[in-house]
């Protein structure tokens, strides 16, 4: 299936490995212009070689922290017309809630939830001129089943979904949609090497750990794995194309059945 994708300007935040990477690639090979962006050159430099361009492609890159209003700034006055943004840049981290201080809730809410509305905020005023965009945030079944051992992050991701409708909303009538897309336990790099690390010290190999995992942490999945990256992007790609023109102010859910509603 042709995504129509070719030659439109796009932006993948957080994008040198995982989630994001995959949707990168994903994108390119449609033959989309893809910003890969990540906190070092180095990073996003090699994160450009493994994606290389698809058909009629272009892959650029913008090394900075992307949670951060001047490196948002840089990158808006750098890529003035970015057409598709996929608000990937996230992260994780399980904690009880009886430490996660102050401090934690705020910077898991300025990377996860802050990050994307900037960046939606600064690539607007070319998405309205043009009256067509695409702006997506990944954010996942945590906002729907918030994990108890993590509830700063679940709080983020519920974040994402309000602010994705409430941009879809505001953008009634327009030829600029904006969804958020939900994955499921991924095994991204930092999730991978996280349950790798998990299963070791449980003297478990990665198998046994991931059965186990989707027994007792997330029984309700349906697949009863981690989900790959490519997994995910193949819903971003179409999300982020033309065709899905009739698809604004959803939350999209590649989960894996976990989350337990037919709505």
């Amino acid at each position: 299936m042709d995504l129509k994708l070719k030659g439109k300007l796009s932006l993948v935040s957080g994008s040198t490995a995982g989630i994001g990477h995959a949707i990168a690639a994903a994108l390119a090979a449609e033959g989309a212009r893809v910003i890969v962006n990540g906190r070092s050159q180095t990073s996003v430099d090699e994160a450009m070689a493994r994606i290389g361009a698809g058909e009629g492609g272009e892959v650029l890159g913008f090394a900075g922290d992307l949670g951060t209003p001047a490196a948002a700034e840089a990158l808006a006055a750098r890529y003035p017309n970015i057409e598709i943004l996929v608000n990937n840049l996230g992260i994780f981290e399980p904690k009880p809630f009886e430490e996660i201080p102050d401090e934690d809730w705020k910077r898991f809410f300025d990377v996860n939830v802050l990050s994307g509305v900037r960046l939606a905020r600064l690539c607007l005023p070319a998405m309205k001129r043009a009256n067509w965009g695409r702006i997506i945030f990944i954010s996942s079944e945590s906002a729907l089943q918030i994990p108890a051992e993590m509830i700063h992050y679940g709080m983020t991701k519920t974040a994402q979904i309000a602010v994705a409708r409430g941009l879809a909303e505001s953008l009634a009538g327009t030829g600029i949609t904006v969804n958020s897309v939900l994955p499921g336990p991924t095994k991204s790099r930092g999730v991978g090497e996280f349950v790798e690390t998990l299963a070791k010290a449980d003297g478990k190999s990665f198998e046994d750990f991931e059965k186990e995992f989707f027994e007792t942490v997330r029984p309700t999945s349906l697949i009863k794995r981690f989900e790959s990256p490519e997994e995910i992007a193949a819903l971003v790609a179409y999300v982020a194309s033309p065709l899905s023109s009739g698809t604004t102010g959803a939350a999209l859910r590649v989960d894996g059945g976990c989350t337990k509603s037919a709505f």
